[in-house]
């Protein structure tokens, strides 16, 4: 187990996201490969930040988020019924939040490892970082993950 390298238990099938995706279609393409997070990456493959459902939850919980209000408009057009006709209340315009992204809600940080890294510095990686996942790298060119899920197979078949 001594010799192992990070480019001996990788995945190099690496699933990415673009930074210009919305939150509703990152999440729906978490739920479809039954993963937890993933790498953000440009169109020319540069490694931007990392996404996870943490960061999708923690965004859904931020403050203002007011139960029971479906849209932010409804707050401003509510009682406005006794004074106003439903025809002309549908013709105002109220301005809806912010087009969220990837970009919005993704972790700018990475942690990443040479793919020559031995898995005991990755192991002390993730720990310190308390992160679910280490992205391996080539000459600054993703080439692989690995996760918590592969560390634990290593583990396991010791």
């Amino acid at each position: 187990m001594k010799a192992l390298k990070a480019k001996d238990i990788m995945n190099s099938d690496v699933l990415a996201v673009g930074p210009d995706w919305s939150i509703d279609r990152l999440a729906d393409f978490l739920i479809e490969n039954s993963i937890s997070g993933v790498p953000v990456t440009s169109e020319d493959g540069k490694l931007l930040g990392v996404v996870s459902l943490t960061d999708i939850v923690r965004q859904q919980a931020m403050p203002g988020k007011e139960e029971g209000w479906q849209r932010p408009a409804d707050y401003y057009l509510g009682g406005l019924e006794h004074q106003y006709a439903k025809e002309e209340i549908r013709s105002f315009r109220v301005a809806s939040e912010p087009y969220l992204t990837v970009r919005d809600i993704m972790t700018r940080k990475i942690f990443s490892v040479n793919e020559d890294t031995v898995i005991q510095q990755v192991a002390d990686a993730m720990i310190r970082g308390c992160i679910h996942r280490v992205f391996v790298t080539r000459d600054n060119k993703l080439v692989g993950i690995i996760s918590s899920s592969d560390m634990l197979q290593i583990i396991r078949d010791m």
